[in-house]
């Protein structure tokens, strides 16, 4: 089921709602319970049978959480629990995303196996098995306190976040899902999540499924574009990609709010960052938490006591030394970033994407601190135009990566980012008609439909570069657990009046108007 289709709007919706409601006033663990019974329905109605799949996982895993929670004065035998508990849970991963692709590689080294056609990728399976393996990770750790199994299903299946994130953690969601007054129906939550799941909307249906169009035109024929061309084509994914996830996260947050849960952010203008640290930072913010304390962590921290059982030096001064910043920083950043690149997809590309973005970082981190860190204070202060070519240059590297994120294999990819360099050659602008994706044979329409595609790019630029984001026009009211970031001028920031309601309900309604065609989310199978 997909939050842009009138099932879901008209229909799973409102019974969600008012059911959750009407019990929550008599009983608020039915209302829970009413909770999960709907966040299944709402996960199966896609593939039934994948119903049993998740839930054997939260079974399994809880019942795992309360041995490894019963070993703790016994930490060998908590340590083997949870590995293989974690284990079973990639393995599980493994076997849905990634062991097609694997035999399709070994068949290709020359050896006698396969074909073999790829699974039918459950919905959210890598959201709720990395989820679940936080949690058995953080009851190793003695960080668990709450141990209701009706908080944790809800944890897990949660609809507005089981499809596409974000990732949530236990501490943050648990004891909400365990407090009465979740449960109990408030005006506000209504007001303010009703808005920002409209905006979320808005913006899947109005902008990213408008651009959409010309960035499948442009991937399907890498091999035929040339500077210009693969420009466009690279800038239309990635305005389509940031309004399709940007909108998801914002229907998300709403949704939850809606039902009297606050989630954590994951998503801030990353387009506005001034440094790929900074960009991950803002994009997919409940991945890169996860993935620096799961994946990042623990390796710098091997490092470091390697480091220090063998006598050298592990502080700042280390990491200021080639030796030490290649291990206590490269490393680390090379590992959590390729795990990262793979959790996307099973291709090779996406194998490049993750090193890219490692490749960035380190690089980002060695601007800090072998040349930036050694300037005066008042010397890292920016002016205009540095910051904006601190931005454009990190626009641009993150477009060379995400061509690898989009393409359908690496000689596609590398096709466009040649060409997004020049070395295919510059067309001239009569020649660009394929990106209209109109099949439109003669030479003034084709010209035409390239000048909507720039106009498209440029009004999406301008929303992404000088408007404000969802959670700042949403302000003090707080749709997250992130401290409010209210937008700078007083107009832009939502309040429960008679005008706002008027801007929502125009909106809404165009985005009805527009959902003749359901378009899933980028994020819907990972």
């Amino acid at each position: 089921m997909l939050f842009n289709s009138f099932l879901f709007l008209l229909v799973f919706l409102p019974i969600a709602l008012g059911v959750h409601y009407a019990l929550g006033a008599v009983r608020p663990r039915l209302a829970a319970l009413w909770l999960c019974v709907a966040s299944i329905v709402f996960y199966g109605w896609w593939n039934p049978q994948f119903v049993i799949l998740l839930s054997g996982s939260i079974v399994f895993n809880y019942l795992v959480s309360l041995v490894i929670l019963s070993l703790t004065r016994r930490p060998r035998l908590q340590l083997l629990a949870t590995a293989l508990g974690v284990a079973a849970d990639l393995l599980l991963l493994v076997h849905y995303k990634y062991f097609a692709a694997m035999v399709n590689f070994v068949g290709e080294m020359g050896f006698n196996v396969g074909p073999m056609d790829a699974l039918i990728l459950p919905l959210g399976i890598s959201f709720f098995t990395f989820t679940q393996i936080g949690y058995l990770l953080d009851c190793r750790a003695g960080v668990v306190n709450d141990r209701s199994p009706l908080s944790y299903v809800l944890f897990v299946t949660f609809f507005p976040h089981l499809i596409a994130g974000p990732i949530l953690h236990h501490k943050e969601m648990m004891p909400q899902f365990s407090k009465r007054e979740t449960y109990r129906f408030q005006a506000d939550n209504l007001s303010v999540g009703g808005m920002l799941f409209v905006i979320g909307l808005a913006k899947k249906v109005l902008l990213a499924d408008t651009i959409a169009p010309y960035a499948d035109a442009g991937f399907a024929s890498t091999g035929e574009v040339q500077f210009w061309g693969a420009w466009a084509t690279a800038l239309s994914y990635a305005l389509q990609l940031y309004f399709d996830f940007s909108g998801y996260s914002d229907m998300a947050l709403g949704l939850a709010r809606m039902f009297g849960i606050r989630f954590p952010l994951n998503f801030n203008s990353p387009y506005k960052a001034t440094s790929v640290i900074d960009f991950w930072a803002r994009w997919h913010m409940t991945l890169t938490r996860y993935i620096t304390a799961y994946l990042y962590y623990p390796v710098a921290m091997a490092v470091t006591r390697w480091r220090t059982r063998h006598g050298r030096a592990t502080g700042p001064a280390a990491v200021a030394s080639a030796g030490g910043f290649l291990s206590m920083i490269v490393l680390p950043t090379v590992w959590a970033m390729g795990l990262a690149g793979i959790w996307h997809g099973a291709g090779l590309q996406f194998l490049i994407f993750g090193l890219l973005h490692a490749g960035y970082l380190s690089i980002n981190h060695a601007w800090r601190v072998f040349v930036g860190g050694r300037k005066p204070a008042a010397l890292r202060q920016l002016r205009w135009y540095q910051h904006a070519g601190y931005v454009l240059l990190t626009f641009g590297a993150v477009l060379v990566a995400q061509a690898f994120f989009r393409a359908d294999g690496v000689h596609d990819a590398w096709e466009l980012v040649q060409a997004m360099f020049g070395v295919r050659g510059w067309e001239s602008l009569e020649n660009l008609g394929y990106l209209g994706g109109m099949g439109l044979g003669d030479s003034w329409r084709l010209l035409a439909g390239h000048h909507v595609q720039l106009l498209y790019i440029l009004v999406l630029l301008a929303i992404v570069w000088l408007a404000p984001n969802a959670q700042q026009i949403m302000g003090v009211y707080g749709p997250s657990l992130a401290k409010p970031s209210p937008a700078p001028r007083a107009w832009m920031r939502w309040q429960p009046n008679w005008q706002w309601l008027l801007v929502m309900l125009l909106m809404l309604g165009l985005s009805l108007l527009s959902l003749h065609k359901e378009s899933r989310f980028l994020y819907f199978q990972f």
